[in-house]
């Protein structure tokens, strides 16, 4: 299969600190990647270059057969890699529905004027784009609910249904289960996913919670200082000694060695 994105040789430095070195990955098109690592292990600064927030220091980032390093983050994402953020970025006194008419109107005016976006707002097509993305995320009871009266899970399926009105080939999530409850975390997880595979979208997921990455992930990749250590199966990268010990903790809890480290 064919990769829909190439990272080789990747490098970020701020001064004489170095945020990310000698990143080389390649992901195929409708895999599912878990990025996992400690705090200030490099993931952060990884998704930040791919998506244009950030430009390397060196190395080069590949989407299908167009080099895009170094490329505006507006740009990027007219090219098909969208993203969602830790904390949801909707609009708080709009309703659902209008969250995503917003959204999809935005997505089809990319470069365009801001009267034309509002004009778009009303548009079949954004409106069509709304309402189909209420019923693959399964939000239609909150659809005439304003955004800040929902629940914080509605509002992940809001926000990562707006990042994917666009209809991108790439997908990047940052840490999507924050702040779910331990029983709504897998239910949304199921949303997500399965909408995401309905429209063949490559996905990359920030997670901290190894449940969640054990069971939607295809592959993970780990980080630390700034470089991957693993990169396989969830089966293969979660039990490597080194991701466990750095990373998730296991092995220092299981080994009878002291406390885990976050």
């Amino acid at each position: 299969m064919s990769a829909i994105l190439s990272v080789r040789d990747l490098e970020k430095t701020f001064g004489s600190l170095v945020a990310a070195h000698d990143i080389t990955v390649s992901i195929p098109a409708e895999q599912t990647v878990g990025v996992i690592g400690a705090n200030g292990a490099g993931k952060t600064t990884f998704i930040n270059m791919i998506t244009g927030h950030l430009t390397p220091s060196k190395g080069s980032i590949w989407f299908g057969d167009k080099e895009i390093t170094g490329l505006a983050s507006r740009e990027i994402t007219r090219l098909g890699i969208s993203r969602s953020f830790q904390v949801a970025q909707i609009f708080p006194t709009l309703t659902v529905y209008e969250n995503l008419c917003t959204a999809a109107a935005v997505a089809r005016c990319f470069g365009g004027l801001l009267s034309n976006v509002t004009t778009s707002v009303h548009a079949p097509g954004a409106i069509a784009e709304a309402e189909t993305t209420i019923e693959l995320f399964k939000i239609g009871a909150f659809a005439h609910m304003r955004a800040d009266m929902l629940s914080q899970g509605v509002r992940k399926l809001l926000d990562i249904g707006m990042a994917v009105v666009g209809w991108p080939r790439l997908l990047l999530l940052d840490e999507p289960t924050s702040g779910i409850s331990i029983e709504e975390k897998f239910d949304l997880m199921n949303v997500v996913m399965s909408a995401l595979k309905q429209r063949k979208i490559t996905v990359l997921f920030v997670e901290h919670d190894m449940e969640i990455v054990r069971r939607f992930a295809d592959r993970v990749l780990a980080f630390y200082d700034g470089t991957v250590i693993a990169d396989g199966t969830p089966a293969e990268a979660l039990d490597n000694p080194q991701v466990q010990e750095l990373i998730s903790g296991t092995k220092l809890r299981t080994g009878g060695g002291g406390a885990a480290r976050a």
